[in-house]
């Protein structure tokens, strides 16, 4: 975990961005000794809403399933997959 105070924007911004962008972790920036913002860069920051996305999808599904919502297997999968490039041909 990196932290910096919030007046190191000032001084130490490209040393930020860099560290942002190379570690591809937020660095927490500090006013006072308490904790006041999270910078990140836009690459970390999409892969964290992209994973995010992924957990409640996975979440919902996983709530279908106790639910009693049909499940399947890999193979009938792949051979529902297989059934549907057949029609095609």
């Amino acid at each position: 975990m990196i932290i910096k105070p919030t007046s190191s924007l000032r001084t130490e911004l490209g040393e930020i961005t860099k560290i942002c962008k190379e570690k591809a972790e937020p660095v927490y920036l500090t006013k006072n000794g308490e904790g006041e913002l999270v910078i990140m860069s836009i690459a970390a920051y999409e892969h964290r809403e992209a994973m995010l996305d992924l957990r409640t999808k996975l979440l919902e599904a996983e709530k279908q399933r106790l639910n009693g919502a049909p499940s399947y297997t890999s193979d009938e999968v792949r051979e529902y997959i297989r059934s549907l490039h057949n029609d095609q041909v």
